[in-house]
């Protein structure tokens, strides 16, 4: 690791360790002055007085609203996010809970997603012809359409017609297989490459074909070097650099990227879990899911921008 990125990376922890602050707390604040708060939660006369006496502990809502945010900084710094209104449990543990689902899902999108890689290389390798007119026509449709509106169709011409796929959820009650568990994952996982089709099929199509006429394209060409090796070692290596851009997004996708899908597919993930939270109010569980899902996005830009140097060797990070 040479000197000059050192200090980039320390620059930009640095930087990123001050954005997420400031994101926790906005984060904290704005539920607190939002009408039904957590002080106006503990107003509920179904709440016993153990359970107020530890939230008012764990909130410190006794206390002014910058001490308060500082109590909070220090146990979400020991993953402690306090207890859930809803069901009075630790939240890091009804995290823990979901994020084998979310993951599950999110991988398995975009692990199918990364097939619209060869397939703007073979569309740039066609132009003109009409499987590079098809493709074209697939993403500007696929682009169009809301995928998790086309997810709810596909389920209901399942429900009513097909019969292909379940109607959602991970698994059978009662069931619980691998086979299973796959028929349940297929519709969200082709549902949600979709969207890795789309981006990296467009990208990757413009970036060969401006990349083929380039003079030192040209140049390796003259040189007696073979199509595979001119098309995979210069200009696919070239090509991928807008792709790097592309993934910074992708470690916090794993995770906050399924919101919609986990609605529409009943899938019992972190997604699924933060909407519930908004409509029960769990504050506790929101905030934690802010910083969470914050902290990850943070993180996979600066892991983009450190691979974008080992993509393109005319980056420097002096």
């Amino acid at each position: 690791m040479t000197s000059g990125l050192t200090r980039y990376i320390l620059r930009r922890l640095v930087h990123s360790v001050g954005l997420l602050l400031l994101i926790s707390m906005l984060g904290f604040t704005i539920p607190r002055l939002a009408p039904g708060g957590p002080a106006q939660f503990l107003e509920d006369p179904r709440i016993g007085p153990d359970f107020r006496a530890r939230v008012i502990e764990s909130f410190g809502l006794n206390d002014p609203l910058p001490i308060q945010y500082l109590k909070w900084l220090g146990n979400v710094a020991r993953l402690d996010f306090g207890y859930s209104f809803v069901d009075r449990r630790p939240v890091i543990e009804k995290i823990w809970e979901r994020i084998p689902a979310t993951f599950q899902l999110s991988l398995a999108s975009f692990v199918l997603g990364l097939l619209g890689i060869p397939l703007g290389v073979y569309a740039a390798l066609r132009r003109g012809r009409w499987q590079d007119q098809a493709i074209r026509v697939f993403t500007v449709l696929g682009n169009a359409l809301p995928h998790w509106w086309l997810g709810l169709m596909l389920l209901i011409l399942s429900a009513s017609t097909l019969r292909i796929f379940p109607l959602g959820g991970m698994y059978t009650v009662g069931n619980g297989s691998l086979p299973d568990r796959l028929w349940h994952l297929a519709l969200p996982a082709l549902i949600g490459a979709l969207g890795g089709w789309i981006g990296f099929s467009r990208f990757v199509r413009s970036e060969i074909l401006d990349i083929l006429g380039q003079d030192y394209i040209r140049t390796a060409q003259a040189k007696g070097l073979g199509s595979r090796v001119v098309l995979y070692g210069h200009a696919l290596r070239n090509a991928l650099i807008p792709i790097v851009t592309m993934l910074g997004g992708v470690l916090s996708g794993l995770f906050s990227g399924s919101v919609l899908f986990e609605t529409t597919f009943s899938w019992p993930g972190l997604g699924r879990m933060s909407v519930d939270a908004a409509f029960q109010r769990d504050f506790p569980v929101l905030m934690a899911l802010t910083v969470i899902f914050s902290a990850l996005l943070i993180f996979g830009n600066l892991l983009a921008d450190i691979a974008y140097g080992w993509v393109d060797p005319r980056v420097r990070y002096d």
